[in-house]
């Protein structure tokens, strides 16, 4: 209805009141007024909806002006850090032969989901945050995009885990033959799959999101992901939620069932056995691996246990945040820490003979530093 001129009454219609009395429209406007449909006298409501709009509006880390520069140094320089640790894994493992073997080969693959996890995501935080947030805009693609890395980054770290899980346990379990089962085709195919399923499960969940129409167009969390995306719908969202949670439940569920029962066989084969060097080896690997899972799963189990909570809303957002960054820069330093190969030739990287020239009245002089 358009607003009436000052001093002027509202025109009576008796078959507005009639119609109202009924009690079918009764029960319609009710249901109505739950979604937000009709107003109170059945007419339909005026609410500002942009429907299928391509520019969003996102909300971005929400930071007090005194602490923007301080915080934006800090993830800067985390996520230079990130950069630097798995992009120089990643090289190390690619240039140095003793390290073209199973079990480095199928951990490479971690910095490299933990490469494009952050890099999806800090740069565009980083970007925000210099802007004013009622100027933070992305488009409803790149939207897509970002939602779909974030959450292939979550779904990747599992399915890694899980395939490295498998490689500690034939190392361990059946050490003779190892080179046998983890040949280059199995190789090959454990990381084709782990990248193949979380693609598939990602690309589906976000399929679903994208056939809604949407009616809003602000992202009330800091980056895109899939619930923000649905979220700006009008529509039903019951076949997300449900395909949504039993993702979520059957990939916790072979993630924790598989590995739970591997270091399960892999204890056994341990207790059972009088091997010093076995033991010893299958404790420095599967105490790295283990630690690196158990880092993953107290970060998602975080954010998901912040969702029972929504007036720590702003908690839970962090918390996103820090899933993607906490875990790309610790798991680097635990593999280089607690990896003998690693952590050798890290060793013979800064502590290897050095020749320092100089030129020192026009002779060549040579300083060699050893490191002791």
């Amino acid at each position: 209805m358009l607003p009436l001129p000052v001093g002027e009454a509202p025109r009576h219609r008796p078959h507005e009141d009639l119609l109202a009395m009924h009690p079918f429209f009764t029960l319609t406007v009710e249901l109505a007024n739950v979604v937000g449909i009709f107003d109170a006298r059945g007419h339909r409501a005026m609410e500002n909806y942009t429907y299928n709009s391509l520019i969003l509006q996102i909300e971005g880390l929400k930071v007090t002006a005194h602490y923007v520069y301080p915080v934006f140094a800090f993830l800067l320089i985390f996520y230079l850090f990130i950069m630097i640790m798995n992009v120089g894994i990643v090289v190390l493992v690619c240039i140095e032969r003793s390290l073209h073997q199973p079990m480095y080969l199928l951990f490479c693959n971690l910095p490299i989901n933990d490469i494009i996890g952050s890099s999806l995501l800090v740069p565009r935080l980083l970007a925000d945050m210099l802007v004013p947030p009622s100027e933070r805009f992305i488009n409803y693609y790149e939207c897509v995009v970002q939602a779909f890395f974030s959450h292939l980054f979550g779904t990747t770290s599992h399915t890694i885990l899980m395939i490295m899980a498998f490689d500690r346990y034939i190392a361990i379990c059946n050490p003779l033959r190892y080179t046998i089962i983890m040949s280059n085709k199995m190789v090959i195919k454990l990381i084709a799959s782990a990248w193949g399923v979380a693609i598939v499960l990602v690309a589906v969940l976000l399929g679903l999101t994208m056939r809604l129409n949407t009616c809003r167009t602000l992202i009330t969390h800091p980056y895109c992901d899939n619930a923000s995306l649905f979220k700006l719908s009008c529509e039903s969202v019951f076949i997300n939620n449900a395909y949504g949670l039993t993702f979520t439940v059957v990939l916790l569920s072979s993630s924790i069932g598989g590995v739970i029962l591997t270091y399960v066989k892999i204890t056994a084969v341990c207790l059972t056995s009088n091997n010093k060097a076995l033991n010893s080896k299958a404790l420095q690997t599967c105490s790295t691996h283990l630690s690196v899972y158990l880092i993953v799963i107290l970060c998602g189990m975080l954010i998901i246990l912040m969702h029972r909570f929504p007036q720590y809303s702003d908690y839970r957002k962090l918390s996103s945040i820090m899933f993607h960054i906490v875990p790309s820069g610790l798991n680097p330093i635990i593999y280089g820490v607690q990896s003998k190969e690693l952590r050798k030739l890290l060793s013979n990287m800064f502590t290897s003979r050095k020749v320092l020239p100089f030129i020192k009245g026009g002779t060549h002089v040579a300083f060699e530093s050893k490191a002791h």
